[in-house]
């Protein structure tokens, strides 16, 4: 196998070696509640995520982000914020959330939290306030408020509908008891968007960046940053937009007409004045960075969020929804890069979160490039042996290109979804707006394992877990897989080792032009060679070849080995 780059082949030059820490960093997410409860009460805490850090310093990560801990009545799993500055008793207090920081620091680890900004709780006092004051005041002005259609006002303002399903207007009742206006909602009713327009909605959340940034934390996720800014006058849209975009990959890499899939309550322009001068806070402050959420189409599209006076990192969901398909990842690989280079931004890997089925499950169904919102008893089940070794081959493949990347927490373990959640023990609003059509993001919440033998299998010292655990989890545990080679666990270490050792994520990417199958996706980074197969046969591999990492054992012979289906490689290139 030759190492040559040809020009054509080269897709990504490497970066400076002063690069700062978010382009190459990996950085590991926290669902707070499902973390590591530290009090008993079955509910995942930021005491309990202190007291696990260690973990993360020997999975050997850079960063931990932290999923939504404010105040919060927690009608979408803290999605719904009532206090910007200040923590939910059920997750601790503002005492907790600096001894996080100043721990993780004292670790070696960058904390980087969420920020909720298109729309607070219904309990925030400000949306309170709205609904006690007047049409047209000053209060109703920092949300979205309008009058009624038809007869009365009794229809809403537009025909928008929510995220979670069913419309995305809630009409209100006046203070005599008759209906009033009504207020806009993109996820759930509880969930009132913020009017983006009003300089005082502005005004608070620069303050809210300086209060956390002045605790030390070290950047923010921003969620739904394509959202905030509507286009003006809020016209009807017979469209539909999800969490989970990009159809295919030609979506997510071709524009036809360059106005990407936003509608007209997502991706307008106005949001990048914001960024911009949120961007000009941040950078008060040394080493700081945010990362977008935007489920944005095209990549092209996605990139104006990471200009350089922008945001830091814009997560890549178009490789999330690639799936296991090796022209497709083909694609949005080489397009990523394009589009981010010429902006001079880093690419951001994901393949799990806490919005998704967790890779290890989605490609173990029977089509392994389908994104279904949730997996229930009654719906296919995935085929757990054969989505945990394409989900290490997958990971293997994203860890060894350049750029950042984010893990989702227990992928490291291999978990799978629960997919055999009773739908009375479900919580996520998605489930219930739309009549439980979507089993919705419970799955993939469920509390992590962390001790095999232990009641609750580690998460909690009362054995307390807010969702139950599979019983096969206990065969998963941290403990069961800690020192015990081939385990995912101990391939996550490795992989994250020779990454930062070989510089991989500041490093270079070029095709290998020899290797010409379109399911087997071959390149050069630097000194390591990637070869991940996608095909349904064996791989030939060069004899001379030292290997690095594979994500499963490797077949034929020391003359001729191959690289079997659904495995991904790394050699050390032989110049």
């Amino acid at each position: 196998m030759t190492t040559q780059t040809l020009p054509d082949t080269l897709v990504h030059r490497p970066d400076g070696d002063d690069s700062p820490w978010w382009r190459h960093a990996v950085i590991y997410q926290v669902y707070p509640r499902s973390f590591a409860d530290g009090d008993g009460d079955g509910v995942g805490d930021l005491p309990g995520i202190t007291a696990r850090l260690d973990h993360l310093v020997d999975l050997g990560v850079d960063a931990v982000w932290l999923s939504p801990f404010y105040r919060s009545p927690q009608a979408d799993a803290g999605y719904d914020v009532a206090d910007y500055r200040d923590v939910d008793p059920l997750f601790g207090t503002l005492a907790d959330a600096d001894a996080l920081v100043a721990r993780a620091h004292a670790l070696g680890l960058r904390v980087v939290v969420d920020l909720v900004p298109n729309h607070t709780s219904d309990e925030h006092a400000w949306f309170v306030e709205a609904l006690a004051a007047a049409p047209g005041s000053p209060a109703r002005e920092r949300y979205l408020f309008r009058d009624g259609r038809g007869p009365d006002g009794a229809e809403p303002p537009n025909n928008w509908e929510s995220i979670f399903g069913g419309p995305a207007w809630t009409r209100t009742t006046d203070a005599d008891g008759t209906p009033g206006q009504w207020y806009l909602h993109l996820f759930d009713a509880k969930q009132p968007d913020l009017n983006w327009e009003n300089p005082e909605v502005r005004a608070e959340f620069e303050d809210v960046l300086r209060f956390w940034l002045d605790r030390g934390v070290d950047g923010f996720r921003v969620d739904v940053a394509h959202g905030m800014v509507k286009e003006p006058g809020l016209p009807d849209w017979h469209g539909h937009v999800s969490m989970i975009e990009g159809t295919d990959d030609a979506d997510a890499t071709e524009a036809v007409d360059g106005s990407g899939n936003h509608g007209p309550m997502f991706d307008q322009d106005g949001v990048h004045e914001i960024y911009r001068a949120w961007r000009a806070v941040l950078d008060e402050y040394a080493g700081r960075a945010m990362v977008a959420e935007a489920w944005v189409e095209p990549l092209s599209r996605l990139a104006r969020y990471v200009r350089p006076d922008e945001m830091h990192q814009a997560f890549n969901f178009a490789f999330l929804a690639a799936g296991w398909h090796g022209p497709s990842l083909r694609r949005v690989i080489a397009a990523s890069f394009a589009a981010n280079d010429a902006v001079g931004a880093p690419t951001t890997w994901v393949m799990s979160n806490h919005d998704v089925v967790r890779h290890a499950s989605r490609l173990g169904l029977s089509d392994p490039t389908h994104r279904p919102n949730g997996i229930g008893a009654g719906d296919e089940q995935p085929d757990a042996a054969l989505g945990l070794h394409r989900a290490r081959a997958a990971t293997l493949l994203m860890l060894g290109l350049p750029g950042s990347a984010y893990l989702y927490q227990g992928e490291e373990l291999g978990l799978p979804d629960h997919t055999s959640l009773d739908d009375d023990l479900r919580q996520d609003p998605a489930f219930f707006r739309t009549g439980g059509a979507e089993r919705g993001r419970d799955g993939c919440r469920v509390p992590l394992p962390w001790e095999g033998d232990a009641p609750g299998l580690g998460f909690s010292p009362t054995g307390a877990t807010w969702l139950p655990q599979p019983a096969a989890w206990a065969d998963l545990a941290a403990d069961r897989q800690r020192g015990v080679e081939g385990s995912t666990l101990e391939l996550y270490k490795a992989a994250l080792r020779l990454r930062r050792e070989r510089a991989l994520g500041s490093g270079g990417m070029a095709w290998l032009p020899e290797v010409t199958d379109e399911h087997v996706l071959a390149f050069r980074n630097g000194d390591v060679v990637v070869v991940a197969n996608l095909s349904e046969d064996d791989h030939p591999l060069p004899a001379d070849a030292p290997v690095l990492l594979a994500s499963d054992p490797l077949g034929g012979t020391a003359a001729a080995p191959v690289l079997p289906a659904g495995t991904t490689v790394w050699l050390r290139a032989q110049d």
